[in-house]
């Protein structure tokens, strides 16, 4: 009996030891971290697999992807940080442009488990880590990355959140140009076809850099002129004349008499003396001689036709003031017509949440015109500024008729 009761008692105790050795709770215990190491593995995983692919612009269909909560945005900032559009406006591009994906918080007692498979496994990632306290911890560098205040508002990102984030640039809008449909033009010696405001033009060369000589650039003429500052003081009876672009003192020819409120003045063409009236004995009629017609601020006045080589385009008319010769140039609302300054139907831009507008470039522009001079005029991102008419559509809303004016301002509500 006594025996029998010593081999239970033996069996039992090998049993109790092969249950609680050691060698099998290290099988559980190591299944158990392999299957969180491999989820959390999977987690990071999925979000570079998604933030890839917004990069190379494919979509990444995964159901890794919304069970673990994953985005990936286009997020733009401005000079100061401030979130903008991902486009470029008027050929001026996003200060910042960045790609940021992110996914669902992990528990905080987990941190370490994912640092480590960031290290072993996307060290070289740079801006992929655990976002804490507006930083990007990454594994396998000594640095944290700061997100932008931007970002983290439009991203609404809180602490835990895996976040794999990538400066990339905007690539530039490929300029088109459209064919001529007019006939072709021949233009003068000493200008150049250019095609302008849709359609072939004579322009002058630009001899802004060419004034050799005595000569200097006017800026209201836009041609070279006679630098006054260079003319010498020449003897009695001399002339200072430019030969060649150069000052020189010329003597009259003893032969040349000319009668009273006249005097000699040399002929640039022919270098031949001739008898011309004298400037300092006529009266100023106050007509002009010369209009400035490259100018496009100034007083408005008296209404004349735009000459080809004026800055006016073909939506706008000149208006010269006959006192200063100074010319502007003002909407011509009579050209809301010309497919050149609309090139919709105007009778469409119509009704209560639609109107027209002139794309005025600044504020000084729109001081030369009397039609806009008791209304503010907008100048902002949501009117262009090209001197053509355009077509406000303000979608659901309406018009602010109070603070518009078509064909000149058009304001939404």
């Amino acid at each position: 009996m006594n025996i029998f009761i010593m081999v239970l008692v033996a069996i039992f105790m090998a049993g109790f030891y092969m249950l609680s050795a050691p060698s099998q709770r290290m099988m559980h215990q190591e299944t158990t971290y392999a299957i969180e190491h491999a989820d959390m593995r999977s987690v990071a995983e999925c979000a570079a697999a998604a933030h890839n692919a917004t990069i190379h612009g494919v979509k990444f269909e995964d159901i890794c992807v919304e069970q673990n909560q994953i985005e990936s945005r286009f997020v733009c900032l401005n000079t100061n940080l401030t979130v903008a559009k991902c486009e470029i406006v008027r050929n001026k591009k996003p200060a910042y442009s960045f790609i940021v994906t992110a996914a669902a918080p992990i528990p905080a007692d987990k941190y370490n488990d994912m640092m480590e498979i960031m290290e072993q496994h996307f060290a070289d990632a740079g801006t992929f880590g655990i976002y804490q306290d507006k930083l990007i911890i990454a594994g396998g560098t000594a640095t944290k990355r700061a997100v932008p205040a931007g970002i983290i508002s439009e991203m609404e990102l809180t602490d835990g959140q895996l976040v794999y984030m990538t400066q990339y640039e905007i690539p530039d809008t490929e300029t088109e140009f459209a064919a001529a449909a007019a006939v072709n033009v021949n233009c003068p010696a000493g200008t150049a076809k250019v095609y302008r405001f849709g359609r072939w033009q004579c322009i002058g060369y630009n001899t802004k850099t060419d004034c050799g000589g005595d000569m200097i650039w006017d800026s209201d003429l836009l041609e070279c002129v006679a630098d006054e500052s260079r003319r010498p003081l020449c003897a009695s009876q001399q002339t200072a004349v430019l030969v060649d672009s150069v000052w020189e003192c010329i003597n009259p020819f003893p032969e040349k008499q000319c009668p009273d409120n006249m005097i000699a003045r040399l002929n640039y063409n022919t270098l031949e003396w001739e008898c011309v009236t004298d400037p300092n004995k006529t009266t100023d009629t106050k007509k002009c001689a010369h209009i400035t017609d490259g100018a496009i601020y100034g007083k408005p006045g008296a209404t004349l036709r735009v000459p080809q080589t004026s800055s006016c385009t073909d939506c706008e008319q000149m208006i010269t003031d006959p006192d200063t010769c100074t010319s502007v140039c003002v909407p011509n609302p009579a050209k809301i017509n010309d497919p050149q300054c609309y090139p919709g139907r105007a009778a469409e831009c119509s009704g209560p949440s639609r109107g027209f507008y002139f794309g005025f470039p600044n504020q000084k522009y729109a001081a030369n015109v009397d039609a806009v001079a008791k209304t503010a005029v907008p100048i902002d991102a949501a009117h262009s500024q090209n001197r053509r008419f355009n077509c406000m559509d303000c979608g659901d809303g309406t018009v602010n008729q109070e603070k518009s004016l078509p064909p000149y301002i058009t304001v939404c509500k």
